[in-house]
């Protein structure tokens, strides 16, 4: 299915019966809809949840954001050298989008779930929105704040590398790429190859993940506006993410007055299979909260 929204269409999906309250499930940096498993999707509809995952912009099947003529490798360099950068579109407009599909659905409010990049668009719909906003669940992301949250050296090399072209290269790259975020406990090789092969074939557009990191380099940081949020609160972090240190999902659980903070033990930049029934358990727990 297709939203037109903000200027754009955003390709979605929906688990679930409609009449039940609406979860949306937003994805980080380069991930198509399908990095959501089918599998952890119906287990939320199990619970009572009417499940929606959707492509942002400039990945997937949703509309892909013409750059111009900016040099998305230089910028990426200014940015974490602290210099100025020029990006074609920054998180508020992910944002936008977001509400926008809502908005195409007739859904008025909603528990949002984020992982990565998307913890921060749940975070600033959250901020921007909050009387929609039924709760909150920001897993493996942080505030934007400079002192917390930040990749490692090798992270930061992974985001920077380029992306083969050709179909198996690819996938192998996906898989040791999965490897090293996920950590040694819980990587899950047979997941990594079948969704690097499932997102190939879907759409390789590898254009896109520059221009989303910028977006995220470029915007500002939501402590403040965190810190003002009156509403149900989950955080969900893996103690040893290389990409997104821990500090940020213990700082986003700090500006969360009320908040609930789960350590994954063993787990880096992921959610993996052993944690799937015990985040379900947390989201639905919370959700039960804000009803009541």
């Amino acid at each position: 299915m297709r939203a037109a929204t903000n200027g754009i269409e955003i390709e979605y999906e929906t688990f679930g019966d409609p009449a039940d309250p609406t979860l949306l499930l937003v994805h980080g940096l380069g991930a198509q809809l399908l990095s959501w498993h089918p599998d952890f999707c119906e287990g939320l509809v199990d619970r009572g949840f009417h499940v929606v995952r959707f492509d942002n912009r400039d990945v997937g099947l949703s509309t892909k954001i013409d750059g111009g003529d900016t040099d998305v490798v230089a910028s990426m360099m200014a940015a974490f050298s602290g210099g100025p950068v020029d990006a074609p579109y920054v998180l508020a407009d992910m944002v936008a989008d977001a509400w926008g599909l809502l908005d195409h659905m007739g859904v008025e409010r909603a528990h949002l779930m984020g992982a990565s990049m998307g913890g921060m668009i749940v975070q600033q719909m959250a901020i921007d929105r909050p009387e929609r906003t039924l709760s909150l669940t920001s897993h493996m992301s942080t505030t934007g704040d400079p002192d917390v949250g930040q990749p490692s050296a090798e992270a930061v090399s992974l985001l920077l590398a380029e992306s083969p072209a050709e179909r198996e290269a690819y996938i192998e790259r996906e898989v040791a790429n999965a490897r090293f975020l996920s950590g040694p406990v819980h990587a899950d090789d047979d997941w990594a190859r079948e969704k690097a092969a499932l997102a190939y074939d879907r759409c390789f557009y590898p254009e896109g993940v520059g221009r989303q990191l910028l977006a995220v380099l470029v915007s500002p940081p939501r402590s403040p506006g965190l810190r003002g949020l009156d509403v149900p609160a989950l955080v969900v972090h893996g103690e040893i993410d290389p990409l997104i240190d821990i500090s940020g999902g213990e700082r986003t659980a700090e500006c969360l007055e009320g908040s609930e903070f789960l350590r994954l033990e063993d787990t880096g930049h992921d959610l993996p299979r052993y944690y799937w029934a015990s985040v379900i358990q947390h989201v639905t727990a919370l959700a039960s909260r804000a009803a009541g």
